[in-house]
């Protein structure tokens, strides 16, 4: 990695020559001006006004503007000649705790590379003494043409540098509050807590920018002559009128989320097949042969009436008959009840073994009465 700046970190009496070296760096899509109606690009020169000709960057150099508009000439040997110590050191201040830090005062981030084999024994001393303290070092720095507030920390084996903000430039959250007394119930607070326990963390290397990736399939798109992808449609999101419904709601759909992603396919076919169950279980009573064996008998004892008198004979013909047709009933509900008994309840089956001597018993007393009134005929 390219270093943009030279120096050393000044530990007490103890100097560790150092390159800085950016620790970031952007992946965002840049784009660049053009004229709208013939595509030409757009370009911004620099320009001096008092000859009205363009210079190079060789010509140009660092001016303070005075009140009055008046340019005071600045050059780099001024500023390098500046009688502060950290001009060309990163000068270490204190060491304290990492969370007297306020993340709004950090900035950009750097790591600080040894500059030689003279510069690893004292540097990884002062890495290894930040480690074993838990603290993190603030120090001063000059870059860039001013002074600023740095903190040193361990990253790996290597020490890394964040930009601080000076504590005068960080704003005070003056009138971002919401105004008048807002008071949250327990009860809210506890649904808040869950949903939170709910989504649970996440690892942050699993997170990626979606707005670049989509932004690039549009460019490639149009690069081939293709319609370019168009935007999903999402639900406008309704108004919160209840807190403790929403927060409800959205615990509900976090769960659910979760247990769908976790659950296993024997896990949803369980869970498919308990309204089944109870469905057939309160059906078994209804679907045995009890009736319609009871309904094939009187239609065929009103037949019989009809026909002259036939023998005692002719009469336990007639019970066979019945009896064969209680039992063709029973085998019907049967074989309704075997398919039940496919899915496994033994309740199924006890519905289907009181189905078959309910049909036996019915045909049965169909039966003899019919040979009872034959007989007093």
């Amino acid at each position: 990695m390219r270093s943009i700046w030279n120096g050393a970190i000044s530990f007490g009496l103890v100097s560790i020559p150092i390159k800085l070296v950016n620790a970031t760096e952007s992946h965002a899509v840049s784009f660049r001006q053009i004229h709208t109606e013939d595509g030409g690009r757009i370009r911004y020169r620099k320009v001096c006004e008092l000859e009205d000709r363009e210079v190079t960057q060789a010509e140009i150099g660092k001016a303070y503007e005075d009140a009055d508009g008046s340019m005071i000439p600045i050059t780099d040997e001024d500023l390098s000649q500046l009688p502060i110590p950290t001009a060309r050191t990163i000068e270490i201040v204190a060491f304290v705790p990492e969370d007297r830090i306020d993340p709004l005062q950090m900035g950009s981030a750097y790591y600080l590379a040894a500059s030689g084999a003279p510069a690893a024994k004292p540097y990884t001393l002062l890495r290894e003494a930040l480690k074993r303290s838990n603290r993190v070092a603030i120090a001063k720095f000059a870059l860039r043409g001013r002074e600023r507030l740095g903190m040193l920390r361990v990253v790996g084996d290597a020490i890394a540098m964040h930009g601080l903000l000076w504590p005068d430039e960080v704003r005070a959250p003056e009138g971002v509050a919401p105004e008048g007394g807002v008071t949250v119930r327990d009860q809210e607070l506890d649904l808040a807590d869950a949903l939170m326990d709910t989504l649970g963390e996440i690892d942050l290397d699993d997170l990626h920018d979606e707005y670049r990736e989509a932004v690039e399939e549009v460019v490639a798109a149009k690069a081939a002559g293709e319609r370019p992808p168009e935007a999903r449609e999402e639900a406008a999101p309704g108004k919160v009128l209840d807190l403790m419904a929403a927060l409800e709601n959205s615990v509900r759909a976090a769960r659910e989320s979760r247990d769908g992603e976790e659950a296993g396919p024997a896990e949803e076919a369980e869970v498919r097949s308990l309204p089944q169950r109870k469905t057939s279980s309160r059906r078994a009573p209804k679907e045995t042969g009890g009736k319609k064996s009871t309904s094939t008998a009187a239609k065929k004892t009103a037949a019989k009436k009809a026909e002259p008198k036939k023998s005692t004979a002719k009469s336990g013909t007639a019970r066979s008959t019945s009896t064969s047709s209680s039992r063709a009933g029973s085998a019907s509900a049967s074989a309704s009840a075997k398919k039940t008994a496919a899915k496994g309840t033994a309740k199924k089956a006890a519905g289907r073994s009181t189905a078959k001597e309910t049909a036996k018993s019915t045909g049965r007393s169909t039966a003899k009465k019919t040979a009872s009134r034959r007989r007093s005929a």
